[in-house]
């Protein structure tokens, strides 16, 4: 491309500028070449034109288009120089706010003076295992590189963090420490990581002060080497340092500090402890206070110093080791304050005795005063001949004093860093390390002395090795690619190296002046001038003979040589070293001991080429003697050489930190500044190199993506993408060498990709100026039409207007016709009414007169025909009634003649026999039932007579009694007026009672009221809650019609916070189980260590040791691995995580303890068949007591009920006769004592009662158990057989007359006659009988004693015998200590005694948990078996009536039933192994696919049912425990295998569903069937094994979730976030360096949804093919889809380069895909796309506009589920891809944070993607009946038998 071609008009240039060092100019007009100037327009619009120089041609640099500003790789940029750099980070670091870009292999961080909240460790986590291209630029990604290149290539690395004071390397290389802490934490429990990191506050402290550009400066470099082993995990740590700046210990610029140690002792002087230092404020010694001000802002010195006494204590120095250091650093301040005073000659000097300063400095270092005082201003000369002590002048002594301090501070510098060495070394083998170098960087200053010399020394071999292997990593680039490649020019500095190290260099040359006895910097200096004047990289000064320029790579540096041999010196006089070797205190005596060469190196580095021994770089210091002690310069070369072996033998990785501005201001940027630093170290020339090659590459799949739109179609249509490619690039670009094509890549020259990218940007403008013209002129035609349409609608509406108002006017004119017709009309009716009223009016009145008359004349014809009626009435009557009289007295005279006839006829009849006859008849009825009466009303009267004597008898006791108390009160009081008294008192008492009875009455009225009153309370009430249930009802209607009613709202959340706080609860519990998980994996790992340790070679494992594995048959739970394995936790808790995991001792008690356990279950199963032989024994008898007391409990219940009986109806009538006694006499005290009387009688009858009671069941229980006993050898079918041959006083009896004793005794609760009535029958002998069989008793219980004492005595001797044991063993224990010495035989009695107390609480919570477990087991027992007793008692109440019916009768025979299968699994105990094996260990899925889901589950269940069924605790607690034990070795042997861990999470979870099912419980049957309901479990309650069960469950849904996200993480990222779901949507842009890291691997490992889908396809088969619960696969999706959430918007938030609209597009249209996908498989339900709702946000907010208030107001409503930090994030880090989309505005981020300042959001930016909800396993009863289930040959189970 021509010059004319790239600066067009529009093109942007960069030009120089004085204060902006670079400025952006857009060009108005072409350039042409032969045009003498270029004509600019800058961002300000002002015009100037730039000269062209036509010689050289030099134009200035073109600018990168918008679209590649802020990239995160420089490298990635197109036009590649100085300004593009500066631009791009100043875009990054000012807008969005990022410190950390690439360079090609260096990452640039700029300090941005603020805490920014990028290094929590969910970052850690995300940039853990990613590829160093994949996610932004940051020091987590240069540290991951390094950790994974050391583990995939076992080659140690090195990460070299280096810029000038103030630039944050010290803390960029904590952080990259950090990383390393947090993934590869150390494998031991020692916690290398925080020792590591604790060191840094010492090292502050001793290593780091305040300079004019630094708060906290580091003062020399160090290198730490953190050593991993074969794991990859820390295991130590190594430090190194380099050249510290002692000059700062005497002497401080102008606003700088001296080292912060001093001024923290100074701060914490007036502590208790450091009053012995005699220190006061650091303004009072000349060494702190030589800079000023000695305070800095924000910073407290003694909070500082104990941080820094908290980190020697955890590194393990001693209280008495840090008062010494504290000592020393006090001398010395002491020592800076001595007074010298000069003689008068000047030659020489003295300080004196009474110096109170001197003697602090001699006191605090145990050194002789007077010795000190005569070598301060005194030296020692030696010659051949004599040795001379010569006294120094003023300047000499301070020189030397200076020098001793400068000494003694370097000494205890490096004893604390070799101390800290020690703390961080291990024994372990170290597998490869990696270094963190933290150096300064290059410096300059106006006065640069030695230090700065020995600086820019070192940065120039670090400059020369990331030189060579930046071009190294280029030229491999190349032969991968294989693309041809000519030699780079590239700067060597090896030249300015030579000039300071080679043969005469300047080091050279300055060791040679020291030796010169008389030698001086000037001498030094002209010698410099003399030998190197020739050489291109050394000047000297126009205005200075003393001083000499370095041209340095970075800048040329002016030296001052003064001083320069003194520090290369160092000279200590040996005299002083000397007097202090002599210390009386050890450790100030050992730092100045002759060091010898006794460090040795550490192991050949591993993977490294050259064989590099890493030695310490403390250089060795001798003291000054006649043989010539190596120079400061000397040292610090051999020690630099040293570091760059190590470099060179490790894999490098670089960080450049800049300081943006010197004001420390937070995001203040200043360009001066950062290119003075970018060009020092070494960014430019990486930027040099790369656009020296092919800086710019593309992979041919991306190439095609960004540039087919310059393609025409028959080239696209080729399948050949590199084919396509090379057409395009050989169209477009001429010139072959501007472009190279590799085997994966195209490579581009500078400007290459901004020339594609102009031409790009051309075709899209010319396609959207048609677009744009299209639309234009569609937008035209469809506003014509509008307007059209409007016109004919005007129209329209116009001439019906008109139409209208004609309308109207016809209707008004017929209206007003109609009106006038009308009216007339009316006119006429009105008159023609009038006339017409007036004509009836006359009419009426007329009428009306002639009808009065008519009515008066018929008025007086009717009144007169009344009066005649009732006259002729009144005649008639009298008439009848004078005829009605006489008929009377007729009929009266004629009856009386009849009756008289009829009464002689009567007497007549009466005189004759027959008559008589008939009366008498009559009469002997009447006369007997008169008898009968008379009898009756005898008996009646005489029991009344009874009643009435007995009642007076006691009246009369009572007078008796009355009149005796009278005559005594009388005697007492004899008082004549005591009667009148009492008379008096009775009216009282009974004015009182009235009274009461007034107040009852008042009481009862007012009690009345109350009651109506709250009736009609009650009433209003009841009419009140039903108007509120009405209002209720509607409100509830109100509610279900407007859903955003504030009470549904508030009810709704209260919902949701009451199911969060139940899922935090869940996730407590269910982190628990998991940490109970990983704790029991790492005690099997330990265990497995120990086996291993235990056994060096090929052997068996102990089988004590195997009992760990398997399960013991000891009853208690406690014993059993879960036992175990909950005791070890519990211990763990005790002592804490990180103490017991490494806790050998404790695991080894455990095992001890288990085989103890496994001895007593032996005993006690030889104790077990021992007593078998006695229960097969005592078994018949067992019986027959059992058949006795249900006899016996079955006739006292009868007895009972009939007493019972009996004492109600007495009861009833005692009431009824206190109730008559009452109404017959009110006495109060005669009712008293007869109810009194009547209550002890009837006491005393119920006592009696109770007592003969007692005896006649003795007496039954016993007939009846003799009878059985005598009968057990004969026919039983009968019950009448049974009581056939009852003994009687030794004489036998019949069996009818055994029938009628017995009856008779059976009868005898019904009798109340005197107990003679058993003398008869012969019930006397049966009693006889009874008291003999009660001395057999008596007896067995005797030898039930008997064998019990023997018992005793056995286990007593057992005791004696294992304490015996015990005490040989505590014996052997004692005399081994007494050999030990005192400490360990303290620290052998303590761990003794550990043990004992650690045996003794495990023995006594299995005790605990065996009792607990028998109370429940009994309780559970004595639930069964009075339900039992009640179910017997009631069925033998209905069959005993029966039974007397029939006893006598017939016999019954028993016959066999024939039984189904009852659902229960036989199995024997030696075949438990057997079963678990061929059921659960050796099972795979596909053996019962054709079967019952979770068949295994319904089969374990039949087996559990038998052994309830047997009552056999020990086997159900061995079968669940062997259950238990075998599901977990399954899943931990295939821990990878999805469809083997979801199959056991299927029937585990059935398993579990069945023992709740079948449990008994109620709430668990509710959808049982009948059948089912008989399935129960009858004798024990599983509770506990429910809940390990549970806890088991949710161990397997964690590994289940574990194996899916293993398989479905490695495609999230690129299936929705880089793949094209949308074909030609996204737009790749140009990546950099970084897209070709030695991180990535070669071949396609891209994912697109699709394999998502399919993938969990494949999940949701296997789940559902399992028989897995649907809740729990709605469980399992949710968690994978909150994964999948949580992993892409954490790449999102972490990725610049997906961040754009076209993103946000591809991730819809994903998010639709899975969304329906859920609907597809019925899991809508399951809250799955609820947890994608924080990504479909950042989608939308991706696609949103973002320019107005009104856009961010709507982000803000929008956004609900991100938070602030992510919204911020993501709209600092969007990136338009193509040149037409607008970047998000500053101002518009801040209107953002404003709309978002009252949100109370967590403060974290990434979503925690391993976090997992509370699962939960709802109860899921089967229909499936147990003896429905059938058993396939192909499980190899014929050992088990169907019940």
């Amino acid at each position: 491309m021509s010059v004319s071609q790239l600066y067009t008009k529009y093109t942007k240039v960069w030009i120089p500028d004085p204060d902006e060092v670079w400025r952006s100019a857009e060009i108005i007009k072409d350039y042409k070449e032969g045009d003498k100037s270029l004509h600019l327009k800058f961002e300000d619009d002002a015009i100037y034109e730039y000269p062209v120089d036509l010689k050289t041609n030099q134009l200035p640099f073109l600018r990168n288009p918008d679209i590649l500003v802020g990239e995160n790789d420089l490298t990635a940029l197109s036009y590649l120089h100085e300004p593009a750099v500066l631009h791009n980070l100043k875009v990054r670091f000012l807008e969005s706010n990022h410190i950390y870009t690439y360079c090609g292999i260096v990452l640039v961080a700029i300090n941005p003076y603020e805490q920014l909240p990028i290094y929590e460790q969910d970052v850690i986590y995300a940039y853990s295992g990613q590829n160093m291209g994949d996610m932004d630029p940051h020091i987590f990604a240069v540290a991951e590189e390094a950790y994974k290149q050391m583990a995939r290539d076992e080659k140690n690395q090195s990460i070299i963090v280096s810029g000038e004071s103030g630039a944050g390397k010290t803390v960029s290389a904590k952080y990259a420490m950090r990383f390393f802490a947090s993934v590869g934490g150390s494998a031991s429990e020692t916690n290398i990581e925080e020792k590591v990191l604790a060191s840094s506050p010492i090292m502050e402290a001793i290593g780091n002060a305040k300079t004019t550009r630094n708060d906290n400066s580091s003062r020399f470099g160090k290198y730490i080497q953190i050593g991993f082993d074969k794991r990859y995990h820390i295991i130590g740590a190594n430090m190194r340092t380099y050249l510290l700046e002692k000059s700062r210990v005497v002497f401080q610029a102008e606003d700088e500090r001296n080292y912060h140690i001093f001024y923290q002792l100074c701060a914490s002087a007036s502590l208790p402890e450091f009053k012995d230092l005699a220190l006061t404020c650091a303004e009072d010694f000349f060494y702190t206070s030589l800079g000023g001000e000695t305070i800095i802002d924000g910073v407290d010195d003694a909070d500082d110093f104990e941080k820094t006494r908290h980190a020697f204590t955890l590194l393990g120095v001693k209280e008495s080791n840090q008062m010494s250091i504290f000592k020393i650093i006090a001398s010395i301040l002491h020592l800076g304050n001595l007074e010298i005073q000069a003689e008068r000659d000047g030659d020489s000097c003295s300080i004196s005795k009474q110096d109170e300063h001197l003697n602090n400095f001699c006191r605090l270092l145990g050194v002789e005063h007077s010795q000190m005082e005569r070598w301060l201003c005194h030296r020692k000369l030696v010659t051949t001949a004599e040795t001379y002590i010569k006294p120094m002048s003023l300047q000499q002594v301070v020189n030397a004093r200076n020098a001793l301090a400068k000494h003694i501070y370097a000494q205890l510098f490096n004893w604390i860093v070799e101390h800290i060495n020690k703390a961080l070394h291990t024994t372990v083998k170290q597998h490869s390390f990696i270094g963190v170098l933290d150096i300064y960087g290059f410096e300059t200053f106006e006065v640069n002395s030695f230090e700065q010399f020995c600086i820019n020394y070192a940065n120039e071999k670090l400059q020369q090795q990331f030189n060579s292997h930046v071009f190294k990593l280029e030229q491999e680039e190349y032969m991968k690619e294989q693309i041809p490649w000519t030699l780079i020019d590239f700067y060597d500095n090896q030249p300015c190296i030579d000039l300071i190290e080679a043969k005469l260099g300047i080091l050279d040359l300055l060791d040679e002046e020291c030796k010169v006895p008389k030698g001086t910097d000037q001498n030094w200096a002209q010698k410099l001038y003399d030998r190197h004047s020739s050489s291109q990289h050394f000047q000297k000064p126009r205005m200075s003979n003393t001083s000499f320029i370095v041209v340095h790579f970075a800048d040329k540096v002016e030296y001052q040589s003064d001083g320069f041999l003194e520090k290369n010196r160092d000279t200590v006089y040996e005299e002083q070293i000397n007097i202090l070797k002599a210390s009386k205190y050890q450790m100030v005596a050992d730092l100045f001991q002759d060091e010898k060469d006794s460090v040795p190196a550490t192991p050949t580095i591993k993977g490294a080429a050259p064989k590099i021994s890493v030695r310490s770089a403390r250089p060795s210091v001798k003291a000054a003697n006649k043989e010539h002690k190596k120079t400061v310069g000397h040292q610090f070369r051999n020690s630099l050489h040293l570091l760059m072996e190590t470099l060179n033998a490790t894999t490098p990785h670089y960080v450049r930190c800049i300081k943006p501005n010197d004001e420390k201001l937070p995001f203040k940027f200043d360009p001066k500044r950062a290119v003075q630093q970018l060009r020092a170290c070494g960014v430019l020339e990486t930027i040099r190199i790369s656009a020296a090659g092919y800086p710019s590459r593309w992979s041919y799949h991306d190439f095609f993506n960004r540039y087919r739109v310059l393609m025409k179609k028959r080239e696209i249509s080729k399948n050949d993408k590199k084919l396509i490619c090379k057409t395009l690039l050989e169209n477009l670009i001429k010139d072959p060498d501007k472009f190279q094509f590799g085997r994966t890549k195209i490579f581009f020259r500078a400007g290459q990709v901004a020339y594609l990218e102009k031409l790009r940007a051309d075709k899209f403008r010319a396609a959207t100026i048609m677009i744009q013209k299209t639309v234009r002129g569609w937008l035209q035609r469809v506003k014509y039409r509008r307007i059209r349409n409007a016109a004919i609608t005007i129209q329209r509406y116009t001439r019906g207007h008109l139409a209208r108002r004609l309308a109207d006017h016809l209707r008004k004119t017929r209206a007003a016709i109609v009106f006038q017709k009308q009216y007339r009309m009316l006119r006429i009716l009105h008159a023609f009414q009038k006339i017409r009223n007036a004509t009836i009016t006359i009419q009426a009145f007329t009428r009306g007169m002639f009808v009065r008359k008519i009515y008066h004349k018929i008025l007086l014809e009717h009144k007169a025909t009344i009066i005649q009626k009732h006259t002729r009435a009144w005649l008639a009557r009298k008439h009848f009634l004078r005829f009605k009289c006489a008929a009377v007295v007729i009929q009266c005279y004629f009856r009386r003649m009849k009756a008289r006839q009829e009464l002689k006829k009567l007497k007549i009849e009466a005189r004759s026999a027959q008559h008589l006859k008939k009366l008498n008849i009559g009469m002997e009825n009447k006369v007997v039932q008169l008898q009968r009466k008379i009898d009756d009303q005898n008996k009646e009267y005489k029991h009344l007579n009874e009643q009435l004597s007995a009642l007076t008898s006691a009246y009369s006791t009572d007078v008796e009694k009355l009149k005796k108390e009278l005559e005594q009160y009388r005697q007492n009081r004899g008082d004549s007026n005591q009667l009148v008294n009492l008379k008096k008192e009775i009216e009282s008492l009974r004015l009182e009672l009235e009274k009461a009875h007034s107040e009852r009455k008042i009481i009862e009225d007012t009690y009345d009221k109350e009651k109506d009153l709250l009736r009609k309370h009650v009433s209003d009430l009841e009419e009140e809650n039903a108007l509120l249930k009405q209002e209720k009802e509607d409100l509830n209607n109100r509610i279900l019609c407007q859903s955003e009613d504030e009470f549904a709202q508030n009810t709704v959340k209260e919902n949701f916070l009451m199911k969060k706080e139940l899922e935090e609860e869940r996730s407590r519990y269910q982190n628990l189980v998991k940490e109970y998980s990983r704790l029991e994996q790492r005690y099997d790992n330990l265990r497995d260590e120990m086996t291993i340790i235990k056994s060096p070679g090929h052997r068996r494992n102990p089988s004590n040791q195997s009992s760990l594995e398997s399960d013991s048959n000891c009853p208690s739970v406690s014993t059993s691995e879960i036992g175990d394995t909950e005791d070890a936790i519990q211990q763990v808790e005790d002592v804490g995580l990180d103490k017991a995991a490494m806790d050998m001792t404790l695991f080894l008690k455990l095992q001890k303890r288990v085989r103890e356990l496994e001895q007593e279950r032996k005993k006690l199963q030889t104790q077990l068949e021992k007593k078998k032989s006695q229960v097969i024994e005592t078994k018949n008898e067992m019986d027959s007591d059992r058949d006795t007391d249900l006899a016996y409990n079955s006739l006292k219940r009868q007895e009972l009920e009939s007493e019972n009986k009996k004492l109600k109806n007495e009861l009833n009538e005692l009431r009824k006769t206190i109730v008559d006694r009452v109404t017959q006499n009110n006495s109060s005290s005669d009712i008293q004592d007869s109810y009194t009387l009547l209550l002890n009688q009837l006491k005393s009858a119920n006592e009696e009662l109770e007592v003969r009671k007692e005896e006649v069941l003795i007496l039954r229980a016993q007939i009846i158990k003799e009878a059985q006993q005598k009968e057990t050898g004969k026919n039983m079918d009968s019950n009448i057989n049974m009581y056939t041959s009852w003994p009687n006083s030794d004489k036998h009896v019949d069996a009818e007359d055994a029938i009628e004793a017995y009856h008779g005794v059976c009868q005898t609760n019904r009798k109340t006659e005197d107990w003679g009535y058993l003398n008869e029958d012969g019930e006397l002998g049966l009693a006889y009988q009874g008291l003999k069989q009660v001395a057999r008793l008596l007896e067995a219980q005797l030898q039930d004693q008997r064998r019990e004492h023997e018992e005793e005595v056995e286990t007593l001797k057992t005791q004696m015998e294992t304490l015996r044991d015990e005490m040989e063993k505590q014996q052997q224990a004692f005399f081994q200590t007494l050999q030990l010495p005192p400490e360990a035989q303290v620290e052998f009695g303590i761990q003794q005694e550990i043990t004992r107390l650690s045996n003794e609480n495990l023995d006594l919570k299995e005790l605990l948990e065996k009792l607990e477990k028998n109370e429940k087991k009994l309780k559970k027992q004595l639930k069964i078996y009075m339900k039992k007793v009640q179910d017997f008692e009631a069925t033998q109440a209905t069959a005993q009536t029966e039974r007397r019916r029939h006893e006598l009768t017939r016999q019954v025979t028993v016959q066999r039933k024939e039984k189904d299968f009852q659902g229960m699994l036989e199995y024997y105990k030696e075949d438990e192994p057997l079963l678990i094996r061929n059921l659960i260990t050796d099972l795979k899925p596909q053996t019962v696919s054709a079967t019952v889901p979770c068949l295994p589950a319904y089969i374990l269940y039949m087996c559990i049912r038998h052994a309830d069924y047997i009552n056999d605790d020990q086997k159900v607690h061995s079968l669940l425990t062997s259950t238990i034990n075998g599901i977990k070795k399954v899943l931990k042997k295939h821990n990878d295998d999805f469809q083997m861990t979801s199959f056991w999470l299927a029937n585990t979870c059935r398993l579990l569903h069945c023992l709740k099912q079948y449990s008994g419980d109620t709430g668990f049957m509710t959808q049982n069937t009948a059948k089912q309901n008989e399935h129960c479990l009858k004798n024990f309650d599983l509770t506990e094994y429910r809940q390990v069960l549970s806890d088991l469950s949710i161990q397997i849904y964690q590994q289940l979730f574990k194996i899916a996200e293993g398989m479905l993480q490695p495609m999230i990222v690129s299936a929705m976030l880089e793949s094209e779901s949308i074909q030609g949507l996204s737009g790749v842009k140009p990546m950099g360096y970084r897209n070709r890291s030695s991180s990535m691997v070669d071949g396609d490992n891209s994912y697109s949804l699709d394999a998502v889908i399919r993938q969990m396809n494949t999940f949701h088969s296997i789940l559902c093919d399992q028989g897995l619960d649907p809740e729990i696969i709605q469980q399992v999706f949710k968690q994978l889809f909150y994964m999948i959430n949580a992993v892409t918007l954490n790449n999102l938030l972490l990725r610049k380069d997906v961040c754009s609209w076209s993103t946000g597009m591809q991730l819809r249209y994903n998010i639709s895909q899975l969304e329906e996908w859920l609907r597809g498989k019925n899991l809508q339900q399951s809250g799955a796309a609820e947890t994608m709702e924080p990504l479909i946000q950042a989608a939308q907010l991706l696609q949103l506009k973002k320019k107005t208030s009104e856009d961010a107001e709507a982000i803000c409503s929008l956004c609900t589920s991100l938070t602030t930090h992510q919204i911020v994030k993501i709209l600092n880090l969007y990136t338009p891809v193509n040149e037409f989309e607008e970047r998000v505005t500053v101002a518009f981020i801040r209107n953002i944070q404003a709309n978002l300042q009252e949100r109370n959001d967590p403060p974290q930016l990434l979503l925690d993607y391993k976090y997992m909800f509370p699962v939960v396993f709802p109860f899921s009863p089967s229909s499936i009946t147990m003896d429905s289930i059938h058993i396939p040959a192909s499980l190899n189970l014929e050992f088990l038998n169907e019940v």
